[in-house]
């Protein structure tokens, strides 16, 4: 593979795997408590214990599903003939995207399984 193709995958690759390392990491060591240090913290997820806990284990299930989806993507991509600049915007709006998607699909679940 071409050197200058492994950069191009780069950042959607590395952003995949560090996903995929926070996933695991949260999964088998979710925070226990709320605070402003470890875990999904946004306003919604802080206010109760309950909330916190729910959106640990929702947000880790997205974050690994994302984290797949990049590292996939990113393989494939470097087999696929084509422009690197267009690879390498690609790659960083996936990374974008999977953020987007984890952050929209936890508030929305909290949302929805809490109504007030």
């Amino acid at each position: 593979m071409d050197e200058f193709v492994l950069h191009i995958m780069a950042p959607s690759l590395l952003c995949g795997i560090i996903f995929m390392i926070a996933g695991v990491i949260m999964y088998l060591y979710p925070p226990k408590k709320i605070n402003y240090l470890y875990g999904y913290r946004t306003g919604s997820s802080m206010k109760s214990q309950e909330r916190w806990d729910f959106a640990q284990k929702f947000s880790t299930v997205l974050m690994l599903r994302a984290a797949v989806v990049m590292v996939v993507i990113s393989l494939l991509a470097a087999l696929i003939p084509g422009q690197e600049e267009t690879k390498m915007i690609g790659g960083l709006v996936l990374a974008l995207l999977c953020g987007i998607y984890l952050f929209v699909g936890t508030e929305k679940a909290l949302k929805n399984k809490f109504s007030n």
